[in-house]
């Protein structure tokens, strides 16, 4: 039931009624009661009258009290236009009805939308004695460019405003493709529709079903590439083709050279796949990568993306540590120590010669964290825990130089079987592969074996032997096969397998021998043979030297990122999106080299628009000179990162890091007339085709006038009146106190 006084309007049950009056009457009479007693009676019935309004404001609240407020049009009725202005009305997909033009042509959804707002058959209800009609648009992409990737569709907020600032409005028409992706659901604008009284007619724009097209999504290269080295640029290609197409992707330079790949795209999905480039000269360059049109293909816009790559020289410093100088460990030294881009420091325990000596030679282990932390990768050959050989201390910084300070670290194990003592050690845990205590020798076959590359391995920078991915099956296919390999029962979880001996299998298949992972920050390799060498018969260098310098290059990748003499900075994920949180990584180190205990790391992001922000790192008191912090990426484009040291003489260093700019409003997206109706469902209207805009018309001019608009204000619920509730009683308490105190 219901009741009003005035503007006060009261929606309560007769039982919930009954039971506020007659508590009412209970306080009443107390405060009557308490009256008569009192000694103070002028005070006393003050007092009381409070406590008795207190009573009643509460119980009124029970009743859910509304301040209604009645607003009376004092103009025409209007009808409104919304119509879409985002980008995704660039698509080219909306036929022209016969009511526009005889012929049915394909134009895009906002030339469409255009010639609707053209039209004369609008001409009835803009009639100047009936009716105003008035058009808006909303969405239109901003002006700054930096801005248009983040720019969106959204419906709810145009009809919101829409109903704040018309009071006599008697019908909203909505043109759009549907196609939403930031605000509110559109139902909640179409249920204050409703609330008002204005009935919402939607027209839909553009085909359910997405165009004919080849979309290149995304083109995610690193960050940076070694000069001379080949740097593979993974992207994705989405065909909505209903045919197999068979194309060309062909990556270009500002210079104008250009390397190809054919690929194949089947109908209906995206494609993942891969293009190899050669770095040719140090510093930034910005590459295109681009497919052709295919026939019956409508949009070439989103064929092509661009990107800058830099390339720069390397020193990576490299420590090699075996027992016995097999040949696997000679022409590894050899190959390392050849490559003018690698530092190597071999130690060599040898059984009954004693410490290796000579060129490129230690004595020594690393006694101290800032003497390891040098090394961007450690070469770990048939070596393990025992008096002349490592120990667990050093194992354990060896654990810490990989999960904290991103090095890389290749388990190469040999006959002897000095792998197994590790286990007790924190190197065994970064093993990728679990190993066969029951032989632990090894396997050795009288007839060469061959490895035979994985799904994984066939596209991996590790195992890239050819100069294109097509050729690098055969390569593999025609290397000389080993007579050795270790005692492997399976990979672990998580690990990345790139070749197996299929000659050789399990209860888990294949015997897994090129294995890698993660761990922390820096990379694991488990190679389970003992016969690259061989690998450079009839071919010399080739194929042995290429194989390790990539292994080199790409386990120190990361590492080298953003390298100085007192901070290293490394980061994921490298080309971010606007909207994703970047993970910052640092290692940081004093003046002498070790890592540093005191002071602080700073991040200085400069954003593509000039703004800057400062990044703190927190310390991670568990690892020996790390640090990391988070920067959510908000702008696409290039930002500057300076990372430094607060402290005197410390040199900062800077880096770029690129921002994809992956827009809201794409192209090519098939409409959603399912959202405009039920839109129009809720508000009482309804959706109607383009060929039915006559009968719009007339049932617009049907519709009745428009009804005063009410404003209701919940007292019941809003802040004010618990305020004013706490108010009140905190008078009547300290009343009562000086009542009783004069």
């Amino acid at each position: 039931m219901s009741f009003s006084l005035h503007n006060l309007q009261f929606t309560t049950s007769p039982a919930m009624l009954a039971v506020g009056l007659a508590a009412l009457l209970i306080v009443g009479v107390l405060c009557f009661l308490s009256w008569k007693r009192s000694p103070h009676p002028r005070r006393t019935a003050l007092l009381e009258g409070l406590r008795f309004l207190i009573a009643l404001i509460v119980v009124a609240m029970l009743w859910k009290p509304e301040w209604l407020t009645v607003i009376h049009p004092q103009t025409k009725p209007r009808i409104a236009i919304l119509w879409d202005a985002s980008k995704s009305m660039d698509t080219l997909d909306a036929e022209v009805p016969q009511i526009f033009s005889p012929n049915r042509s394909v134009i895009s959804r906002k030339d469409w939308t255009r010639m609707a707002l053209d039209s004369p058959l609008w001409a009835p209800i803009a009639d100047g004695e009936k009716n105003d009609l008035v058009d808006r648009s909303f969405s239109a992409p901003p002006e700054d460019p930096a801005q248009v990737p983040l720019a969106g569709t959204d419906l709810s907020s145009p009809v919101e405003d829409l109903l704040e600032n018309e009071t006599n409005l008697r019908a909203a028409i909505l043109i759009s493709d549907g196609d939403y992706n930031i605000g509110q659901p559109p139902v909640v604008a179409a249920q204050k529709l409703l609330q008002r009284g204005v009935p919402l007619f939607t027209i839909p724009v553009g085909s359910k079903k997405r165009l004919p097209d080849l979309d290149l999504l995304s083109v995610t290269a690193p960050a940076y590439g070694i000069v001379g080295e080949n740097v593979q640029i993974p992207f994705t290609v989405r065909s909505s083709l209903d045919r197999e197409v068979r194309t060309i992707v062909r990556l270009r330079d500002d210079t104008g050279r250009e390397k190809t790949k054919e690929i194949t795209l089947p109908p209906g999905q995206p494609t993942y796949d891969a293009i190899l480039w050669r770095l040719e000269k140090e510093g930034a360059s910005t590459l295109e990568l681009s497919i052709p049109m295919a026939d019956g293909e409508l949009i070439e816009a989103n064929n092509s993306r661009k990107f800058t790559l830099s390339g720069r020289p390397e020193s990576i410093k490299v420590l090699v540590i075996e027992t016995l100088p097999r040949w696997e460990y000679r022409y590894l030294r050899n190959a390392l120590s050849r490559d003018p881009g690698v530092e190597l420091s071999c130690l060599l325990f040898h059984p009954q010669l004693g410490k290796g000596d000579g060129p490129d030679y230690i004595q020594d282990f690393p006694s101290k964290p800032e003497d390891l932390a040098k090394y961007d990768v450690i070469f770990i050959g048939d070596v393990g825990v025992a008096p002349d050989q490592l120990t667990k201390d050093q194992c354990e910084l060896l654990r810490g130089l990989v999960e904290n300070q991103a090095s890389g670290i290749v388990f190469m194990p040999g006959p002897q079987g000095n792998q197994f003592t590790l286990q007790d050690t924190a190197l065994w845990d970064l093993m990728p592969v679990i190993m066969d205590n029951e032989n632990k020798p090894g396997f050795h076959d009288p007839v060469a074996s061959p490895l035979t590359l994985t799904g994984e391995g066939r596209s991996s920078l590790l195992t890239m032997l050819a100069d294109s991915e097509e050729a690098n099956p055969d390569v593999w296919r025609a290397l000389p096969g080993f007579h050795w390999h270790a005692p492997v029962v399976k990979s672990k979880g998580g690990t990345e397998v790139l070749a197996v001996n299929v000659n050789r299998r399990g209860r888990f298949g294949p015997t897994p021998l090129i294995v890698t992972k993660t761990a922390g920050n820096g990379k694991v390799l488990f190679m389970g043979i003992d016969s690259a060498w061989r690998w450079r018969r009839g071919v010399e260098d080739k194929y042995h030297y290429r194989f390790w310098g990539q292994v080199a290059r790409w386990m120190s990748y990361q590492r080298n990122m953003a390298a100085g003499e007192r901070v290293r900075l490394y980061f994921t994920p490298e080309r971010p999106v606007p909207g994703d949180t970047v993970t910052f990584n640092a290692n940081a180190f004093n003046a002498a080299g070790a890592p540093l205990e005191e002071g602080n790391v700073y991040v200085d992001a400069t954003a593509p628009d000039g703004t800057k922000e400062r990044i703190a790192l927190e310390k991670n008191d568990t690892a020996w000179g790390a640090f990391s912090g988070r920067m959510k990426v908000s702008l696409p484009g290039e930002w500057t990162l300076r990372a430094s040291i607060d402290e005197a003489g410390a040199e900062p260093i800077e880096t770029k890091l690129l921002a994809q700019g992956v827009e809201l409003e794409q192209t090519g997206q098939p409409a959603r007339p399912e959202v405009l109706a039920e839109m129009a469902r809720i508000a009482k209207g309804r959706m109607i085709t383009p060929d039915q805009l006559p009968e719009l018309i007339k049932e617009i001019e049907a519709l009745p006038e428009p009804r005063p608009i009410e404003n209701r204000l919940p007292l019941w619920s809003h802040w004010a009146s618990v305020a004013l509730v706490i108010l009140l009683m905190s008078v009547f308490w300290t009343g009562r106190k000086l009542n009783g105190a004069f």
